[in-house]
């Protein structure tokens, strides 16, 4: 699976914050879901139009923006 794939950023959408294909949902969103305590099975049930496949893209999305800004230089 590549996020790029379902994490999209447009400038006219949620101020240009990374979001879900399709939606208005972003990956901060579904970040803090998760850092609450919410479990995938949760996210999926309040948000239906959600899949576990765009819950793994935020992962995967966050995961890469930290690994791009650990090799900045100090």
């Amino acid at each position: 699976m590549d996020y790029r794939d379902i994490i999209t950023i447009e400038p006219g959408k949620r101020s240009g914050k990374p979001c879900i294909r399709g939606t208005r949902m972003t990956v901060t969103d579904v970040l803090e879901y998760l850092a609450s305590g919410m479990t995938h099975e949760e996210i999926l049930a309040d948000f239906p139009d959600l899949t576990e496949t765009d819950i793994r893209a935020c992962l995967a999305f966050a995961a890469d923006r930290e690994r791009r800004l650990s090799a900045l230089p100090a």
